[in-house]
């Protein structure tokens, strides 16, 4: 693969490389809080889920049909993968002039919102999330479609990208 003219120019594809690798994103991914939250939210409803089916086939139908209450077991541990793999999946970018949300496991999505057509930023943080101190951030913009929303971030992240994204949003808007 040629790098360079003879004369020790650089080709065009020598440029392009340089221009890609100085415009590309870098990319921050959710915290490790939002997994655990999520993990043990499965263990928990499933877990009630495989007791509660447990102890209402053995009294309805007889002790052995008690076993298959373990059936919500096996969606545990299959949940326990995909809530890994989906935790991985998300991840964010802000560039100079819009912000990049990635995620999904088989159909990836990406969703690029620019800071200009950004209406309202909220911060939300319910009970649970409250408790293992975590935050969502959500994105309104004009189009309901592009409304986007990151997921699970620390509290203090969280409010800083908001700042950040209203500062620039009321930056990028006002030639609207």
């Amino acid at each position: 693969m040629e790098t360079g003219s003879p004369s020790g120019t650089p080709t065009a594809q020598t440029a392009e490389t340089a221009q890609t690798a100085q415009t590309a994103p870098t990319w921050t991914g959710l915290p490790p809080g939002l997994l655990r939250m999520r993990r043990l939210m499965l263990v928990v409803w499933l877990g009630l889920a495989a007791v509660g089916l447990g102890v209402l086939l053995g009294l309805l139908v007889g002790p052995a049909w008690a076993a298959f209450g373990a059936l919500p077991l096996a969606g545990i541990a299959w949940g326990w993968v995909l809530l890994g793999r989906n935790w991985h999946s998300w991840r964010y970018a802000e560039r100079a002039d819009d912000l990049l949300i990635s995620r999904g496991v088989l159909w990836r999505e990406e969703t690029v919102v620019p800071y200009g057509r950004m209406q309202l930023v909220e911060v939300t943080s319910g009970p649970v999330a409250r408790h293992f101190g975590l935050a969502s951030v959500q994105l309104h913009t004009a189009a309901a479609a592009t409304d986007a929303t990151i997921p699970g971030l620390d509290p203090a992240e969280a409010e800083r990208l908001r700042d950040r994204l209203t500062e620039l949003g009321e930056a990028r808007s006002a030639g609207l």
